[in-house]
């Protein structure tokens, strides 16, 4: 064997042995960041770096598509991401939810918030992946109690056996990805049919998804041929607002938001600002076709 093949071999088998430990040793890339964790699922692999005091759970090496969460280990009640700040704007439209659903765990922010939030709640959170929701615990601070559990299931089987158990919830927040984007079986005008049946009378639809690609449009206009009209804000990623019943006008919403200003500015963030992110004049080509079971083509139509 020559030393250059010698040498890539000697590569490979470092990298095998470092996606086979999980969370025995660390690595750093010349940014700065470092690697602190790595296991592979039976999904993907779950990673957690670290760089300039922040923790990121991310399903691709270095981050390279994105971070499933991220956190400031300092300061844990701290919110650094946008995507959940917006999310947690789904309260300014059902301040007082007693029954909340989460399709995605990612490393636990809503559902820590939320705990604090609406100690009353009940809270269930779905995750398709041990992996992910192991790592929530041990890395992210994420806790089960009396009132929250998680449930390792796909998120659209956990609905449809809901459905068949006439449950209903107050609040349901759709956060599920895989290393590119949602898995396309979450995406389709069946399935948000389904979540908004399982949705009580006023309850709250909250879904975080991508702010660009030729999938925006797509996604838009299926989320419109189930919920009519919805709110969407938009910084970095957007978050969709829909209700089963009428949208709440923008004093409601004001009125709402003035009940979080302080627990808000304890989570690092302002709540008069998201509620400046709320729109509902479409941004998207309504002629886009709707995302079905027969037809939702992510991969493709997610490309930039």
């Amino acid at each position: 064997m020559r030393a250059g093949e010698r040498t890539r071999a000697a590569l490979k088998a470092s990298f095998v042995a470092l996606l086979a430990c999980a969370g025995c040793g660390t690595s750093a890339s010349a940014d700065g960041m470092k690697l602190v964790h790595a296991e592979r699922s039976l999904y993907r692999e779950v990673l957690i770096y670290e760089r300039r005091g922040m923790r990121c759970m991310c399903f691709t090496r270095e981050c390279r598509i994105g971070r499933q969460t991220c956190m400031d280990p300092d300061h844990p009640d701290r919110i650094v991401m946008n995507y959940p700040r917006m999310m947690l704007a789904a309260l300014y439209a059902n301040p007082e939810p007693r029954s909340v659903l989460i399709i995605g765990l990612g490393g636990g922010t809503l559902p820590r918030a939320l705990q604090q939030l609406l100690p009353q709640a009940g809270i269930d959170i779905v995750e398709i992946d041990p992996a992910v929701i192991r790592v929530a615990k041990t890395h992210f601070g994420f806790t089960e109690t009396a009132n929250v559990r998680a449930v390792e299931a796909d998120g659209r089987v956990f609905v449809k056996r809901a459905l068949r158990e006439e449950r209903r919830y107050d609040l349901i927040m759709l956060d599920a990805f895989d290393h590119e984007y949602i898995p396309e079986h979450l995406l389709t005008r069946e399935f948000l049919a389904e979540v908004k049946s399982l949705l009580a009378p006023g309850g709250v639809l909250a879904a975080n998804t991508f702010s660009s690609s030729r999938l925006y449009h797509h996604e838009s206009v299926t989320y419109a041929a189930v919920f009519p009209e919805f709110y969407y804000l938009k910084k970095d990623n957007r978050v969709i607002i829909a209700t089963n019943g009428p949208l709440p006008s923008q004093e409601v919403l004001r009125a709402n938001s003035e009940r979080f200003v302080e627990e808000y500015r304890r989570f690092g963030f302002d709540a008069a600002q998201m509620l400046a992110l709320f729109r509902t004049t479409p941004d998207w080509n309504r002629e886009a076709r709707v995302l079905t079971d027969q037809y939702s083509p992510a991969n493709l139509l997610n490309l930039r």
